[in-house]
């Protein structure tokens, strides 16, 4: 999972980790010398065993059940599932006190903490208050993220209110987002590469939305990548607000 594996990384953990997955892109110097075991959902399995790990971290959204299954037959597996900030920071300090790292991972909490803090909807609502946001994830077909997700929770965080009241990750048509009319589109850099191209595309099924492309990994990793969100989001909100 590549926003654990940044986790990790930052946690001091360099030497111990042996290998990650073929996403695992952060920090992008000291990713390229691990071995890569494969896809999130398509672990290669043969090359996991020859490596021989004392750990196997996981996720249970995006690991396949029956492979990580397959691991726990061998080896260790600790997985986490996570769906809000409060779930991130448990993970963390989890992550922390398996790998003997636990007064790093509190130190990294307490920050993670503090920056949220700092992210006070109250302080810049105005214009952008109440603001439904559609937040796609997917094209082709057109995915969103909807409740009870990380990225849902994220969206929260900012003051702004998820224009799709359905679970996890429902596929949407068109017509279904001119019907609810979101004030805010949002295109996330990931898991579907959104870039500014794309901004026409649904500029011409809700031209009175503002539509942005936005970085996913804020939205949606939740290990030490989590610092940088707060200000992140801030930012965001200005630039919502001057449209």
């Amino acid at each position: 999972m590549p926003s654990q594996t940044e986790l990790l990384f930052d946690l001091g953990l360099d030497t111990e980790i042996i290998g990650i997955t073929k996403f695992c892109i952060h920090p992008e110097d000291k990713v390229k010398s691990k071995a890569k075991v494969g896809g999130t959902r398509q672990l290669n399995i043969d090359l996991i065993k020859k490596l021989q790990p004392g750990l196997v971290i996981g996720n249970k959204e995006e690991n396949e059940r029956d492979q990580i299954e397959e691991l726990m037959r061998y080896f260790p597996v600790w997985m986490s599932d996570i769906s809000n900030l409060g779930e991130a920071l448990d993970m963390i300090g989890k992550v922390g006190e398996i790998t003997d790292k636990g007064s790093d991972a509190n130190v990294l909490s307490n920050k993670i903490t503090q920056q949220f803090s700092n992210l006070t909807p109250d302080s810049y609502r105005g214009k952008q208050s109440g603001l439904k946001v559609a937040y796609f994830i997917w094209r082709k077909p057109y995915m969103v993220a909807g409740k009870g997700t990380f990225i849902d929770d994220m969206l929260q965080k900012c003051g702004l209110t998820n224009a799709f009241d359905a679970e996890r990750y429902p596929e949407v048509t068109a017509e279904q987002l001119i019907q609810i009319k979101p004030d805010v589109i949002f295109l996330s850099s990931e898991p579907y590469p959104f870039k500014e191209k794309h901004i026409a595309e649904f500029k011409t099924i809700c031209p009175k939305a503002t539509v942005k492309v936005v970085d996913g990994e804020m939205f949606s990793w939740y290990g030490s990548r989590l610092l940088q969100a707060p200000g992140y989001f801030m930012e965001l909100i200005k630039s919502i607000q001057s449209v």
